[in-house]
């Protein structure tokens, strides 16, 4: 990876969204597989002013059941928080000086999969001698500071960085660089109530850094973060390869265009069923079309009375979606990310029934604009024009287990035809 500073200002590549988002599900699997939180989000906690458990009204003992993955530990409350630290969470263990590490090694809660992390590039290397995974601590309030901290992170597993100024410009330089890398980054809030800036963190270039640490001093703002953040999944839907086997002109009806405020990438769509049990992938306006223009915010979804699945297990009849919507967008891998409705386009069109069944023999349907130019995922994520579709093509979908109300997935007995 080439980190010269002209890399990193005017003149840089362009970064490539789709590739960044499957390198960072690969780099954070294996913090995922360390912790069980619902999402794959990175996010930390700071212990500098915590000397016990029960400090802050018991705010460290709260944090174990929640969405928190990781907590930074001191050696002075090392010895007296490590052991309650459950096992789902990572320990990152700050050190400023060599005797710190032979302090870590001391402790039997403390083993080698503590992650060390520090400002100072020599005793990381020592720490990496020990067994050690490392992370890089970095505060930038200069350009100098920038190039530094993105020559040095990417040598390390995680990069956590302090910005003095509140634009994200700097984040995005960082996050442009190491996008080709293994390093998971983190950037360190610096207000404990600054909800927002956590948040918006995450979604900076909209695949966002892998992670944050925000350390809130009360219930309340550690409640609103914990909240808004629920709203960030960055889940991976289940695709599976389906059969068609039925598709037929069903006549006139209405019909929407999901107008989202981002561009698709040509692996990415939305997924659309007429039933609980299960949505096809449907392609989004970004390939060649002979007589129009390409319009690469756009899924021509299908008829009003469909689902939209959504985050969370949800799914949104197609007819209550708005501007301000959010939207689900899935890829070819069952990489998901969050869009805005920017628009309904909502129309009377000739429709067309496709049915497909999947290898369990569970079968979905959806209905869509009866035109050569409406496609939907092949299984190797070509777009299928839906008129040319004939019974065997090979399509991608998504099975669910049926029963819906309001769009709340409910453990009930449903037969939807």
């Amino acid at each position: 990876m080439n980190t010269s500073p002209m890399n990193t200002s005017a003149g840089a590549e362009p970064v490539d969204m789709e590739k960044r988002q499957r390198i960072r599900l690969d780099r954070i699997e294996g913090e995922r597989n360390r912790v069980e939180a619902p999402d794959a989000l990175v996010v930390w906690f700071d212990t500098a002013e915590i000397s016990s458990p029960a400090d802050r009204d018991g705010m460290l003992e709260r944090l174990f059941g929640l969405a928190y993955t990781g907590v930074v530990l001191y050696p002075s409350n090392l010895s007296a928080l490590a052991p309650a630290i459950p096992a789902r969470m990572l320990k990152i263990y700050h050190a400023d000086a060599v005797e710190d590490l032979a302090r870590l090694a001391s402790l039997p809660h403390c083993g080698k999969d503590v992650v060390v992390a520090s400002p100072a590039l020599d005793l990381l290397e020592r720490a990496r001698e020990m067994g050690h995974s490392t992370c890089y601590r970095a505060y930038v309030d200069d350009g100098a500071s920038l190039r530094g901290t993105v020559r040095e992170g990417h040598r390390h597993d995680y990069l956590m960085v302090r910005f003095r100024d509140p634009t994200n410009i700097p984040l995005e330089l960082v996050i442009a660089t190491l996008q080709a890398t293994q390093t998971v980054l983190i950037k360190e809030i610096d207000s404990p109530t600054d909800v927002d800036d956590a948040i918006v963190t995450l979604g900076v270039m909209e695949v966002g850094a892998d992670g944050v640490m925000f350390s809130p001093r009360s219930h309340a703002v550690l409640g609103e973060f914990v909240d808004r953040l629920g709203r960030l999944d960055r889940s991976v839907v289940k695709l599976e390869v389906a059969s068609i086997v039925r598709t037929a002109s069903i006549g006139m009806g209405t019909r929407s265009c999901i107008d989202t405020t981002t561009l698709f990438t040509p692996t990415e769509g939305i997924l659309v069923g007429s039933t609980s049990q299960g949505a096809i992938l449907c392609c989004p306006e970004v390939f060649f079309l002979p007589y129009m223009e390409l319009r690469p915010f756009r899924v021509n979804a299908g008829a009003v009375h469909s689902y939209v699945y959504n985050f969370g297990d949800r799914t949104d009849y197609m007819s209550e979606l708005r501007a301000g919507s959010p939207v689900m967008l899935v890829d070819r891998s069952g990489a998901t990310r969050r869009a805005t409705v920017g628009r309904m386009k909502i129309e009377i069109r000739p429709l067309r029934l496709i049915e497909a069944e999947f290898a369990s023999g569970e079968r979905v349907n959806v209905i869509m604009q009866d035109d050569w130019h409406v496609r939907i995922f092949s299984d190797d994520a070509r777009p299928l024009n839906i008129t040319q579709l004939v019974p065997g093509d090979k399509i991608l979908g998504h099975l669910a287990a049926p029963g819906r109300h309001v769009g709340i997935k409910v453990d009930e007995h449903i037969t939807e035809v």
